[in-house]
């Protein structure tokens, strides 16, 4: 995953990447099997300057691929919080 995120990060199109369903477009997730595991990992491109994780976990469930309804709540909660670090930043670098 470490090398899928540094894709990320450079602008390119990790293999395992899509889309998370329920938070538009820029919001991705990667999934990865290991040892008889899932593990994902969510991050977000909605900004220009920055890739922000959101979460990264092992998948329980061995029914279905959705995504537990906690998770889905701690990554909306992470992004809200993402969005206002980036605006932050964006405005101590713009000011300068």
């Amino acid at each position: 995953m470490g090398f899928e995120l540094f894709l990320a990060q450079t602008g390119q199109h990790p293999p395992s990447a899509k889309l998370l369903r329920g938070f538009g477009s820029g919001t991705v997730e990667l999934v990865e099997d290991f040892a008889g595991d899932t593990y994902r990992a969510v991050y977000t491109v909605r900004f220009s300057a920055a890739v922000y994780v959101l979460h990264a976990f092992k998948k329980k469930s061995k029914r279905g691929g959705k995504t537990p309804q906690s998770d889905v709540d701690l990554i909306k909660r992470r992004l809200m919080e993402a969005e206002r670090d980036y605006a932050q930043r964006y405005e101590k670098e713009r000011k300068r």
